[in-house]
C-alpha cells in the first residue's frame, strides 16, 4: 500500500489525556508510513490548568474532531477514527456527513470508513458518558466525591492519584500508575452529560473495538454489552481484537499489542 493510498487516521483521545500520552503508540504508527494525528478535545484542559470560558461538552469535542476529519475527507482521503475511552462518545457524534458511504451516496470522493473503538465508552441514542460509566460497579468508578472533584467552573481533577491508579492503570506499579495519573489534566465534568444525538457507529461501514479483558474502568461485561449494541443497531458485526491489558493498554507492557492492532487496522483499508 503506498502513502497516497493509506487511509488518514485520528486518535481521540480519553478523558484528561493529552496526545502526548499516546506519542508512544504514534510515533511508531507514522514510522510505517501512516500520517496520524492525536486530537486535543476541547473538554481537556491544558497544563497549565483549566481553559478559559464555559467548561466545554462533548458536543464542542465532536465538533472539533468533525473540523479535523472534514478537511482529509473533502481531499478525497479515506479516513479512519480512532477513539479511546470517553474519546468514544465525541467520535460516534462526530461522524455525521462524513463517513464514505454518505458521500459516495451523494458522488464524492474520501470519507470516514472505519470506526476502531479502544475500549471505549460508546452510548446508545440518548445515553451519555455519565449514564454509560453509572453502570460500572461503584468500587471501580471515578467520579466526583470519589477520587475526582470538580471546582466551580465544571473542571474535573483527580484527588486520589492512587484509586485513579488502581482503576486505570492496573498493569503497573502503583508508584508508575500514580506517576502517570500526576501528569493528566483536567476535564470538563459538563461533557459526561452531553447525550449523543448522532450514532455514527450507524453510518460507517466498518467498525472495530479493541477488548482490553483486564480494564477495570470499563469493565470486560461493559465492553460487550456495548460491543452487542452496535451490532444490533448497525446490523453488522464488530471487528473485535481482545488482550490481556488494563485500561489505558498504550501506556503498559502490552503497548506493542497497540500499535499491531492499529497497524492491522489501517491496513485493511
Amino acid at each position: 500500500m503506498s502513502s497516497t493510498t493509506k487511509p488518514a487516521l485520528l486518535l481521540i483521545p480519553g478523558s484528561f489525556a493529552l496526545p502526548e500520552h499516546y506519542d508512544n503508540i504514534l510515533e511508531p504508527i507514522r514510522s510505517q508510513g501512516y500520517e496520524i494525528e492525536g486530537l486535543h478535545l476541547p473538554s481537556v484542559g491544558l497544563k497549565t490548568g483549566a481553559r478559559e470560558g464555559p467548561a466545554p461538552t462533548m458536543y464542542d469535542d465532536a465538533e472539533y474532531i468533525a473540523s479535523k476529519a472534514r478537511p482529509l475527507v473533502e481531499a478525497g482521503k479515506d479516513v479512519i477514527l480512532f477513539a479511546h475511552s470517553y474519546g468514544g462518545v465525541p467520535t460516534s457524534q462526530s461522524t455525521k456527513g462524513l463517513t464514505k458511504a454518505e458521500r459516495k451516496a451523494e458522488g464524492k470522493k474520501g470519507g470516514i470508513i472505519r470506526i476502531a473503538y479502544m475500549t471505549c465508552v460508546v452510548p446508545p441514542l440518548g445515553g451519555s458518558a455519565g449514564s454509560t460509566m453509572g453502570e460500572v460497579p461503584e468500587d471501580q468508578r471515578l467520579a466526583p466525591g470519589s477520587g475526582l472533584d470538580v471546582d466551580e467552573k465544571g473542571w474535573l481533577t483527580h484527588t486520589d492519584p492512587a484509586r485513579t491508579a488502581a482503576i486505570s492503570f492496573s498493569d503497573l506499579s502503583p508508584e508508575e500508575g500514580q506517576a502517570l495519573v500526576k501528569t493528566m489534566v483536567q476535564h470538563s465534568d459538563m461533557s459526561f452529560a452531553s447525550e449523543l444525538t448522532h450514532a455514527g457507529y450507524k453510518d460507517v461501514e466498518n467498525v472495530s473495538w479493541l477488548f482490553c479483558e483486564k480494564d477495570l474502568c470499563i469493565p470486560k461485561e461493559l465492553q460487550q454489552k456495548t460491543i452487542e449494541m452496535i451490532e444490533r443497531e448497525s446490523g453488522r458485526k464488530v471487528d473485535v481484537t481482545k488482550i490481556e491489558a488494563d485500561h489505558i493498554p498504550s501506556l503498559g507492557p502490552r503497548k506493542q499489542e497497540v500499535i499491531d492492532w492499529f497497524l492491522s487496522i489501517a491496513g485493511k483499508a
